[in-house]
């Protein structure tokens, strides 16, 4: 599994290639399907570019993504985009389009009862386990684990020289993770090494301009479907590492 992330938190100030409107996300997320990205993560934003879990924001974005491509779409509940950890489950049963995945940053307040929330409307979880939090050892207590879709391993170490190593520190902190599946992924200048990582150990992963602007040799990507392409590449290359 390859997922593409289309936008995260990035801002117009990191270039017009990062989508921010739905019909710019749809378009981006067309692309990098056409490349191969398997499931699409996206950062919903209001008209003004402000993240959001809005009822009305969640379905545009949804809903134009849909209209673009066949595979599944998943938004962020990160807890930027509602401050009030109350206020997270009650917009999750406001939302009149479902996306078929949503995140939830275990290390963050209030994460269970969004999931639980989320599970409650038939949207599948990803737990956000963050490195340098308390994320893994909370998930591993959580009556919810079991239930969730899958663990989203996220190294948050940005140094190419250590990503890897602390790749590998998340997912001994996780164990078995409760039997659910990994995605691994890292962010910035570990997000090459991490996806290696992931290729290396046959876990899903990610690639996308919320987690990296830049190819492996440091060239500013075009675009998502660019760096899903490398991703793919960088992916398989660790694959047949592993297999030889």
């Amino acid at each position: 599994m390859m997922q593409v992330c289309l936008n995260g938190s990035r801002t117009a100030a990191d270039g017009a290639v990062v989508p921010l409107t739905p019909e710019a996300m749809a378009e981006s997320a067309a692309g990098a399907v056409a490349a191969g990205a398997t499931e699409v993560h996206v950062h919903p934003r209001t008209p003004c570019g402000r993240e959001s879990m809005s009822p009305r924001v969640v379905a545009a974005t949804v809903e134009a993504i849909r209209a673009r491509v066949p595979v599944p779409v998943g938004v962020t509940t990160g807890a930027w985009t509602e401050p009030d950890p109350a206020a997270r489950p009650a917009r999750v049963r406001d939302w009149t389009v479902l996306p078929d995945v949503a995140s939830v940053n275990w290390h963050e307040p209030g994460a269970e009862e969004l999931a639980a929330a989320l599970l409650a409307r038939g949207v599948g979880v990803e737990a956000g386990i963050w490195s340098g939090t308390d994320g893994a050892a909370r998930f591993a207590a959580s009556p919810l684990a079991p239930g969730v879709l899958r663990v989203l391993a996220e190294v948050t170490d940005p140094a190419p020289e250590t990503a890897a190593e602390s790749a590998r520190a998340l997912l001994a902190e996780l164990g078995d993770a409760h039997g659910r599946p990994v995605l691994l992924h890292g962010e910035e200048g570990g997000a090459w090494s991490v996806l290696r990582v992931a290729g290396q150990l046959g876990l899903a992963a990610r690639i996308g301009l919320e987690d990296t602007l830049v190819l492996p040799d440091g060239e500013r990507a075009r675009s998502n479907a660019q760096l899903v392409s490398e991703g793919l590449v960088r992916y398989g290359a660790g694959r047949r590492r592993r297999s030889s």
